[in-house]
């Protein structure tokens, strides 16, 4: 019998033990490594010297809640995407998780292969945007008097700017549409555009200036 290749380790942080032993076994049948924690401080003392390929962060765990958790890991530049979990209560919690650099959030209850799913989209838009390697090409726009955009919403832009649908963009990112319209609401909100063709406008004239 020949050993399959390990597709990648997945950290999988969450305090109910069926929903660890769950997810370890759903995602070991589709080809990953998975290691466990109960708790946030677990995953901290282990994440900050060893990557993984994704890492599956529940809100609600003992201690430090998974968005402090994300803020200490700096989710927004991490070596990896960060998926928060979320009961259905928990969606306003969620979209802050995003803002704090989550790169998606997948409620509870879920079926494993929408996980594997999701996982399988997130890692490999992950190595592709890596493998390009060169920034997003409105990194460098400075939009005057304006709130910075993340790393995430220039991505985002981008991909609209190109005129990619919500669906496509998401495609591309391995990030959910309804995430990609919640980045997109940021992102207008931050650059006062009234609508999608104000924000063009906005983008463009930024461009000329830098060019």
């Amino acid at each position: 019998m020949v050993e399959q290749t390990s597709r990648g380790e997945i950290f999988v942080v969450d305090d109910d033990p069926a929903v660890r032993d769950t997810l370890s076994m759903v995602l070991k049948a589709a080809g990953y490594e998975v290691i466990c924690f109960a708790d946030g401080a677990a995953l901290l003392s282990v994440a900050r010297n060893r990557t993984p390929a994704a890492i599956l962060l529940d809100v609600h765990i003992p201690g430090k809640s998974g968005l402090d958790i994300l803020k200490e890991l700096q989710g927004e530049d991490y070596p990896a995407p960060i998926f928060m979990i979320s009961g259905q209560g928990d969606i306003a919690m969620a979209v802050g998780a995003i803002k704090s650099g989550a790169l998606d959030f997948i409620e509870k209850p879920f079926r494993g292969s929408e996980i594997v799913g999701r996982l399988d989209e997130a890692i490999g838009a992950y190595a592709r945007r890596q493998a390009e390697s060169a920034s997003p090409k409105f990194g460098s726009l400075h939009f005057p008097g304006r709130e910075p955009l993340t790393r995430r919403e220039r991505e985002v832009l981008e991909q609209f700017a190109a005129g990619a649908s919500n669906k496509e963009a998401g495609r591309t990112l391995g990030i959910s549409p309804r995430t990609i319209e919640d980045h997109r609401a940021n992102i207008m909100k931050k650059l006062g555009a009234r609508n999608a063709a104000d924000l063009i406008r906005i983008v463009m004239t930024a461009a000329q200036r830098a060019s």
